[in-house]
This record gives structure tokens, sequence and C-alpha cells, in this order.
């Protein structure tokens, strides 16, 4: 599918990556690790052609759709929801403007003998059909099911792109690489942005996913759950094996001491070897052996144990003052944008010392009471901050508050008070910029390592209360786990929201579940929450039941309980032949969307071959019956 040789790439001199050699298959899915700045995303933009390599070569299938998700993108102003997930579909959009431009212009004429009337009817035939192949029935379906699959609901459908976060905007993008049967994906962390339930819906659909799958993350449980082989970049090195992130550092590590059991082995038998050679070199009958010895240890390939980067962030939240007992009061507080209520009448107590996780779907607030807190808004209700309380505010877009054009050094020394000011370059090498890196500008840090300034600049103010909103985006596995630990050592409160499953295991003593416009308080680490909620992966909770829906069933149960044993037989017979028929339509529907995809890239021969174009025929004849049976079914079971 795509062969990677000799590839590598260097900035100022400095390789990130040299004569890196891999190759990518179908059913690969590749998770790329390595240190913020080893060059994942610089290898995922060499990968989608948006980047040159300094040497190397990259070969590629005939005909290979990929889809990139970036970090950072951008959006035409203007569209909905729907019109630019609907992106995804070129082709099919192309040929329905087409087709409504050449029906209206039939409707509008009336020489119907005319040889140019003929022509039309004949174009809107050919593109009938070709609609039809592309999947043009189907694709406003799709488009719905992979929306709300990442989150949206159906009243964000005919919204403005423009009204949404950045987040939301990721996941506007995410849908449409998963509309556009790509053979290829790169993700470059598509996590960041995702409340759990759609983690979990993404980890489903990569599972199931026929292409190949280059990921980058930094969530130990999403690679483990997702990925089938690992890729490290480290030191300029590759390391692949075909296993998941956690196997991988099992196998990575059982080599290294393998390689280093082996060169102690062979440094003793070089060891030996020198001796002899120096007993035997002043001797006239030994000096030839000696010479033997001699061209025989040059021979010697000298066995190089793997080098590691275990270079990582030495950080420590200290206490500035001890606070009072209470550190936040909240009381009936409510937040409204225009019509949308985002919580009502929230209350919560927080004593000193609390470790607070904030759990959810996206929207339910989670951000915008850790805002309010800092008062960014007006809102309705009230806070009270304790005495001595200072917070220190980890924004879950913390990019947007630094300036790009300012150097790290200048950023840190504008931050600082008078007495850090002098400690600024130490604070900073502890966070792994040192040397010529403190006079990069911001504007050329990775997101990770934005993310490892914004937590320096953190430690320049006196806290004794933090608040973390996604504070693990971007950040490296190894940067997490720091981050982890001294979060875990932190004496002060804390109110962490994440979506990160692995870093909120053993972290904090309570979560608050954030739902329907309320908060619900576990006493507990998510582990807890989780089993409190008979939920293994989250989703059971999160999705919101539909009223009307559960209206709906509590009046077929009275309805059943009402009927006799041979019509509640009946009705239940009725309800298996619907059932078999919505399961035979999604296997038909999945069947002509594999046939739709084979024509759209065999078109010419498959439209010559009368055994498979019947056999499609028939597939379109089948779905056509087996719905009219499913309406049929429908309609007595409605009738009762």
């Amino acid at each position: 599918m795509l062969n990677i040789h000799d590839l590598s790439v260097s900035f100022s001199g400095d390789y990130l990556f040299e004569n890196v050699t891999f190759r990518l298959g179908a059913g690969d899915r590749i998770g790329l690790i390595g240190k913020n700045g080893a060059g994942k995303s610089t290898l995922l933009k060499i990968l989608s052609g948006e980047v040159e390599p300094d040497s190397g070569v990259i070969a590629f299938d005939k005909e290979i759709k990929i889809g990139f998700l970036k970090q950072d993108i951008d959006f035409v102003k203007g569209r909905t929801i729907l019109e630019e997930a609907y992106q995804a579909f070129d082709e099919i959009l192309h040929v329905e403007q087409q087709l409504s431009k050449f029906n209206e212009e039939l409707v509008t004429r009336t020489d119907y003998e005319s040889e140019y009337y003929h022509e039309l009817i004949d174009k809107v035939s050919d593109l009938t059909h070709r609609f039809d192949i592309l999947g043009g029935y189907q694709y406003q379906g799709n488009t719905e099911k992979v929306l709300l699959g990442l989150g949206f609901k159906r009243d964000d459908f005919n919204k403005l792109t423009d009204t949404f976060s950045g987040g939301w905007r990721m996941r506007i993008e995410l849908a449409k690489l998963l509309l556009q049967n790509n053979d290829i994906l790169l993700l470059d962390e598509p996590t960041n942005h995702l409340d759990i339930e759609s983690i979990i819906w993404l980890e489903n659909f990569l599972k199931s996913f026929s292409g190949a799958v280059v990921l980058v993350s930094h969530d130990k449980m999403f690679l483990d759950n997702v990925t089938n082989r690992t890729v490290e970049i480290s030191l300029g090195k590759i390391y692949d094996f075909n296993k998941p992130y956690t196997q991988y550092l099992v196998l990575r590590e059982e080599m290294r001491e393998m390689q280093l059991a082996a060169q102690k082995n062979q440094a003793k038998k070089i060891e030996e070897t020198e001796k002899l050679i120096e007993k035997f070199r002043y001797k006239a009958t030994k000096a030839s052996m000696a010479q033997s010895l001699i061209k025989k240890l040059d021979k010697v390939e000298r066995i190089e144990v793997d080098e590691d980067d275990n270079s990582v962030m030495n950080i420590s939240f200290p206490v500035s003052q001890t606070p009072g007992k209470v550190v936040l009061e909240i009381e009936k507080v409510t937040k409204v944008y225009g019509e949308k209520i985002i919580f009502k009448d929230i209350n919560l107590f927080i004593e000193r010392g609390s470790k607070i996780a904030f759990v959810g779907q996206n929207g339910q607030g989670k951000s915008t009471l850790i805002k309010a807190i800092q008062n960014e808004f007006d809102y309705d209700g009230t806070i009270k901050i304790g005495h001595n309380v200072q917070l220190g505010y980890f924004a879950q877009n913390q990019a947007d508050y630094l300036d790009g054009e300012k150097t790290l050094l200048d950023t840190m020394i504008d931050a600082a008070t008078d007495g850090n000011r002098s400690k600024v370059r130490d604070m900073l090498g502890s966070f792994l910029f040192r040397g010529d890196d403190v006079e990069k500008k911001v504007k050329v840090l990775s997101g990770g390592e934005r993310n490892r300034l914004a937590l320096a600049m953190l430690l320049l103010k006196p806290i004794n209360v933090l608040l973390m909103d996604e504070p693990t985006n971007h950040l490296d596995i190894k940067s997490k786990n720091v981050l982890k630990v001294a979060l875990k050592n932190y004496e002060g409160t804390l109110l962490l929201v994440s979506h990160d499953r692995d870093f909120l295991q053993g972290m904090t003593d309570k979560v608050y579940e954030f739902k329907d416009q309320k908060i619900k308080e576990y006493l507990g680490d998510i582990n807890y929450f989780l089993e409190e909620r008979n939920a293994s992966d989250m989703r059971d909770f999160e999705q919101k039941k539909d009223p009307n829906t559960q209206a709906k069933q509590e009046v077929e149960v009275k309805q059943q309980k009402s009927l006799s044993y041979e019509d509640q037989k009946r009705l239940k017979a009725l309800n298996n032949r619907l059932s078999k028929a919505e399961s035979t339509i999604s296997d038909l529907e999945k069947k002509i969307a594999k046939a739709d995809a084979e024509l759209a890239i065999n078109y010419e021969k498959l439209m010559q071959d009368s055994k498979w174009f019947a056999g499609y025929e028939k597939l379109k004849k089948d779905l056509d019956a087996t719905m009219l049976e499913w309406e049929q079914v429908q309609e007595e079971i409605d009738l009762g």
C-alpha cells in the first residue's frame, strides 16, 4: 500500500530522523509515538504529501486515497455543520448540482421533439445512474450517523460552524475524513478535543476500518485499544514492532536488556583478546598469533545498545500558603448562552485538599464552570472564593493565551514576578527548554511544547488551588506521566477536567458528572465512577435517552400487558420479523456500498461484466423488497 525507504528530514542542520524505512499495509493500525518535537507530525505531513523530505523515497499503490487530520484546521465561514460535512463528497455534490441544473432545464423547455431535449434526457439518465453508483442516495444518512457518533445532536446540524469551538470544528473535520472512504487515514492527535463517549465511538470505528491508519496519540488506553503496531521515533531513529503500545514497551525493554547482556559479554571477550595480544605482542614465537588476533579483533562488529531518550520534565506544584478550610462555595449558579441553558442551579462545596474530576459529554458545562470560577463572564448565582485562596488556571485553549511572536524567554520574563524573574532560565530548563531553545519564538513550538511552556508559566504565580482544563492535550506520554505524578503529590486543591481515562485513574477522590444541566457527585476516582454507573465504556451513561422514545416504550409495555396470549404471541412474531428485516437491510446496504465503491473505481470494466451487474441489480431489488416488507410489518404492529 505504501513504502518508505531511507527517509531523512532535518531542520537547521540537525536531523529530526534519518534513514527511516518501513512499510504500511492494509489493516495496519500504527501508533506513531515519541516525545514532543521528535518529528511525528512532520512524518504525517510527509506521508500526506504536504511536506517534502530531504532525501528518501515514498512509493504508493496506484489510486490510493489518503485522509489527513491535522492539529490546525481552517474552515470556510458561513457553512452549516451539515454543509461542511457534505464537503467530504466532492464528486457526489458536483453530480447533484449538474442533475439539478439539467432537471430544471427539462421542466422549463417545451421542445420535446428536439435533438437537444433528447440529449438532456440522456444526460439526466447517465448522471442519475452515476449519482446512484457513487452512493448519492446514502451520503446524507451516512453523514448524520457519523456526526451523531462524534457527539453532535440533530439540533446542531443546521447551525453555522462559526458558532462552534475549535474542538467541535475538529470533530467536523474528523467526520469528513471518516466519510471519504479513504484507503489510509493519517490522524494527528484525534482524541484531543473528544469526550470519552466520542473517543470510544472512534475506537470502534477505527478497529473495523479496513484500510491503514497511522495515528499520533498520547492516550495510552486509546493506543492499546486501537493499534496493532507501534512505531516510535526516538533520537532520530525508529523502532517498529507489531504490537500495541503497552506490549511494545515490554518488548522494547526486553530487547534493550538483551543488547546490554550481549554487549557486556562481547566486551568481556574483547578484553580477554586484548590481554592475549598484549601478552604475545613482544614474543618472537608468538608475534604471528598476536597479529592474527589483532586482525580478528578489527573485524568484530561492536554491539551497540539502542539509546533511549529519557529526558523528562522536572515538575512540582508547591502550595503558596495554606488557605481556609473551604476554598470554593458555589450556590445556585446558572449559565445561559442565548436560549441554551448550559447548567442550572449548580451547588458545589469544595474543601481544602480536595482532588476533583469533572467528566461528561462536551457541551455539558465542565469548562464553563471552571471559567465561571475564574470570573471570565457573567452568570447567575454566587461563587465565593475562600480565605487566602490563590487560583492557578490552565486553560484548554492555552495556546490562544500565548503571543506567538515572543520568544520563550521573553514570555516567561513578562509573566514572572520580581521574586522569580531571575530563575526563569532554570525553570525553562526543568521543562526541557535548554540552551538556544529559549530564544525560539512561541509560534514555532509544537502543541506539546506550548503546553509545557504554559505549565512553566503556571508556576510563576503563587497558587494553592489548581484549575486544570484538559492539561494533557498534546503532551507526550512521558510528560503526561510526570504531570500525573506531580498532581498526585500536589498538596493543594485540584479541579481537573479531562477525557483521558488512563490519566484520571487514581488521580481524584471525587468525580462530578455533568449531565442534563446538573452535576452528580461520586466519591472515588474514574474507575469507581464507572463501576457505580455500571458502564464499562462510559457510553451507557453519557448517551441521552430521548424522552419521547422512553414514553413510547412505556406505552408499548402497558399495551402488551393488556393483550391476550395469542395477540402477544402474534406481536412478538411481528417484532422478530421487523428485527430480521432491519438486520437484512443493514447487510444489504453494506454490500451495495461496497459494490458502489468497486464500481466507482472500475466503472468501465464492471459495466461490461453482465454477471457482476446482475448481482448488483439483485442486491438493490432485494433491498427494495425488504424495505417494503419492513413497512408492511411496521404498519401491522402500529395497527395492533
